[in-house]
């Protein structure tokens, strides 16, 4: 492609330098006005320089993105409304063997949550789960948060909805989603064993560190302090009642049978109190003023009849106490209202819960047929807010809007940059080293994804290099020119555990750990290079001899 005129190639270059430097470095000093502003600041430069007009700039926004990234937002909220991500965090502590079981449990939790509902949410919601499991288990909690962090990187190459960069390839490819996820899951699964494998021998002698007899002994973690950040468990209310021990108190004290100096009546006595425990929990919720009264006239007949045998006494004491059925009527009658609402809230509660669940599934078998994404994830994100029956404002204002209207902005931003030139003319210099057919082409190509993704960001580097790697591919044979978007999806992803910086999950992670109450850690940049460069670099490797 032909180069732009000179004076659109520089207007341009500075717009999308503008673009970049706040994309990467949102608090710079001289500028901090954030990521979503900078890609909005980026397109109007775009437009106020006339490198694209402004119809082009709204031709450039791809809708199909917004709307699949629009409803998997959505579909994750009222996931985790219905506590999706608390059972997740439950797998972490439930029968843990030891610091290296929690590890891998992490990574494979991290991992498979990120494939179905995206990095950046497993993020938000499991760090502080995994912070207070190593906390509470004495724990350097930096190898914990890095398994989180990279394990959801990787988990997320796997399907079209794990992340945004696969956003964008899946719907520029038209690659169905059960292809997509045929292709990766190996890789995926393989890259997850690794990059374990080296977390556990970078920190082997951290995680051997034995705890006290008396520690190991009790359980890796109580399950309300796991969960008391979200969720603190429904308590049932109960009637004021009468002890076992009252009740007995008060059938001898108005037994006329029971006399200090008599004790041919004690079998009476000790009748009425078998029969008193065995309705206990019935009687003790009928009111006391009924049991008192029953009582009290059925003692004055047996007053007048005290010459009769024990055998014809008892059907006159079978009649001072009700029966276990109408006792049961009693309870029923006497149940609170509050006991009957609460019984019944979490009736609907449990239904509504199973709706979610099998509208995602159903959101998921969609995709799998080959059906639209972005309005299989509408859909179902419309069907969880009519279900739920009452005023969604709550459950969107939920959404990230900065992350869509900061999508607008790098679209516009990234097709004036296409427009200059620049990126063409960079790629063909590139294109000959870079042919996939050729295991030299295919590592050169990984490394200029490697490095434009940790330098532009991966969904800028995903728009800017896409269409052109699809293209030489295309050229060789169709075959290949699937590969190389599952090559550019799987590169691109995992890129983004070299730094701190490479990934949004990683800052996510870096941020909720730091800001987390009472359990605060910083997981600095250094520690994670430390840890990225050599897991991201044997995973990118290793992924790339099984993309199929």
């Amino acid at each position: 492609m032909a180069m732009d005129s000179t004076v659109k190639v520089v207007l341009g270059s500075i717009a999308f330098a503008i673009f970049w430097v706040l994309a990467v470095f949102p608090a710079v000093p001289f500028l901090p006005i954030g990521r979503t502003a900078g890609s909005l600041l980026g397109a109007m430069l775009m437009v106020i320089f006339r490198v694209i007009t402004p119809d082009q700039a709204y031709a450039a926004i791809d809708l199909p993105i917004l709307g699949l990234l629009f409803g998997t937002m959505v579909v994750s909220v009222y996931l985790e409304r219905a506590d999706m991500f608390l059972y997740l965090g439950k797998l972490l502590s439930w029968k843990c063997r030891g610091p290296k079981d929690l590890l891998c449990r992490i990574s494979l939790i991290s991992a498979i949550s990120s494939a179905f509902f995206t990095n950046d949410t497993s993020c938000v919601i499991l760090t502080e789960f995994v912070l207070k499991i190593a906390r509470q288990q004495n724990l350097p909690p930096h190898p914990f948060l890095l398994a989180l962090a990279t394990s959801a990187n990787i988990g997320s190459s796997a399907t079209p909805i794990g992340n945004p960069q696969n956003l964008v390839i899946a719907v520029q490819s038209k690659i169905s989603f059960g292809r997509f996820l045929v292709g990766i899951l190996p890789a995926m699964l393989v890259g997850i064993c690794v990059n374990s494998l080296v977390l556990l021998g970078m920190y082997w002698k951290l995680l051997s560190v034995q705890k006290d007899v008396e520690d190991a002994a009790t359980e890796v973690v109580p399950e309300e302090d796991v969960v008391s950040h979200r969720f603190s468990p429904a308590t049932m209310s109960h009637l004021t009642s009468l002890s076992s021990e009252e009740l007995n108190s008060i059938v001898e004290s108005r037994n006329p049978f029971s006399s200090p100096n008599g004790n041919q009546n004690t079998g009476h006595a000790q009748s009425l109190r078998n029969r008193t425990n065995y309705g206990e929990n019935e009687i003790k919720k009928a009111s006391s003023g009924e049991f008192e009264s029953g009582r009290d006239s059925s003692a004055s007949k047996e007053a007048s009849n005290e010459g009769f045998s024990e055998k014809k006494d008892e059907p006159a004491i079978s009649r001072r106490f009700p029966s276990v059925n109408e006792l049961t009527n009693i309870t029923n009658s006497v149940q609170s209202p509050e006991e009957k609402e609460d019984a019944t809230s979490r009736r609907k509660r449990v239904l509504w819960k199973t709706c979610v669940y099998l509208v995602t599934l159903g959101m998921l078998i969609s995709l799998l047929m080959g059906l639209n994404m972005s309005w299989s994830a509408i859909t179902a994100a419309l069907a969880l807010v009519v279900l739920d029956f009452k005023d969604a404002r709550p459950s969107l204002e939920k959404v990230s809007y900065s992350l869509l209207i900061f999508f607008c902005g790098m679209f516009i931003t990234v097709d004036g940059f296409n427009k200059t030139g620049v990126p063409s003319n960079l790629w063909e210099f590139v294109e000959p080293y870079a042919q996939i057919n050729r295991l030299g082409g295919v590592a050169v190509l990984a490394a200029v994804i490697l490095v434009l993704s940790n330098l532009a960001s991966n969904v800028p580097t995903v728009l800017l290099l896409g269409a052109r790697v699809a293209a030489s591919a295309a050229a060789i044979s169709p075959a290949y020119e699937k590969k190389a978007w599952l090559i550019l999806a799987w590169v691109s992803t995992v890129a983004g555990n070299l730094s701190l910086l490479g990934s949004a999950a990683n800052l996510i992670v870096c941020e909720q750990a730091r800001r987390a109450p009472l359990l605060g850690y910083n997981l600095s940049f250094w520690k994670h290079l430390k840890f990225g460069v050599p897991s991201t670099l044997i995973v990118t490797a290793i992924g790339l001899f099984l993309i199929n």
